[in-house]
């Protein structure tokens, strides 16, 4: 059932986004996992597009959030404000209380308005002067930043980061590709006419349903295993935490459903680690003076801890 609705979403996404088949598989890994994605890539290769076509594509309601370094904490969560013809102070809800949500250039905001989404981002809630709402479901945050542009943003933190469950590139596309864009967009945006092929009611379901796959316990030792393994390695700083572990197991779940299999393979977690460690990961002074990457040291990681066979 996960898979047919994943070919379904992946398909309507592909209306208007071309090619990036993989791209689009992992942000479905995401809403499986109702975790949350961070996109870093160069503007214009359509980050903001694929936000709003899984948002039209599931049905849910989108808002988008453009960060800036004057955008208060207000701004995103909300604000109680006092209804003069009532005589009495009603919430007006931030961007935040929406299904899917796109923080645009999120690096480009104080870190007091970026601290602002922990809170819906971990607890799927936010507090507004001693009172705590839920967030509407499926809830999850896409967010967006240039690696290239770093004058006048404010990075995130540690903290910040380990709360995304992945991250993806995009990546410019082929020439073929390239051209095709061209003709769908020769006189009419796509993304206008996209229509939805599944509702929030059953994307919860088959969230449900994905915390069904089976792991087996070797399979569970190795996401351990490899968790662990960062931590000890002698040229990163700061290595996956906990909660970095819990989001390699999910995903793994959620890439073994999308691909029609009710159990993980040690292949699953191999693929995705670098989608949910390598953002997560500080690499020591000496190892980036080498040119030693976070890239390198996860294929480091993932060499040293055997891999589980069967029998």
């Amino acid at each position: 059932m996960i898979a047919e609705a994943a070919v379904r979403l992946r398909d309507n996404v592909q209306k208007v986004i071309v090619g990036k088949g993989q791209a689009i598989d992992l942000a479905l890994v995401a809403i499986l996992c109702e975790g949350h994605i961070l996109i870093e890539d160069v503007p214009g290769i359509g980050k903001t597009t694929l936000a709003r076509a899984l948002a039209a594509s599931m049905g849910t309601s989108f808002k988008r959030i453009q960060f800036t370094p004057d955008l208060l904490p207000s701004d995103v969560v909300g604000i109680n404000w006092f209804n003069q013809k009532e005589q009495r102070f009603e919430f007006r809800q931030g961007p935040i209380m929406s299904q899917v949500v796109l923080a645009d250039e999120i690096n480009r905001a104080t870190p007091r308005t970026q601290s602002a989404l922990l809170e819906a981002m971990q607890e799927r809630q936010v507090t507004v002067d001693g009172v705590s709402r839920q967030v509407p479901r499926p809830f999850v945050v896409l967010a967006t930043q240039n690696p290239i542009e770093l004058e006048g943003t404010f990075p995130l933190p540690e903290a910040q980061l380990d709360r995304f469950l992945l991250r993806l590139e995009l990546g410019y596309p082929e020439e073929d590709e390239e051209s095709e864009i061209l003709l769908r967009h020769d006189g009419q945006d796509p993304l206008a006419e996209l229509e939805a092929v599944t509702n929030p009611e059953e994307v919860m379901d088959l969230i449900a349903k994905r915390q069904q796959v089976r792991v087996d316990p070797e399979v569970r030792e190795y996401v351990v295993a490899i968790a662990r393994t960062t931590r000890r390695h002698s040229e990163i700083d700061l290595g996956a935490s906990p909660r970095a572990t819990l989001a390699l197991y999910q995903a793994s779940q959620a890439w073994a459903a999308i691909r029609g299999r009710d159990y993980v393979l040690p292949d699953d977690v191999k693929f995705l680690a670098p989608a949910v460690l390598i953002h997560r990961m500080v690499i020591s002074p000496q190892a980036q003076l080498r040119g030693r990457g976070p890239q390198a040291l996860l294929i480091d990681v993932i060499s040293e801890v055997p891999v589980p066979v069967e029998g």
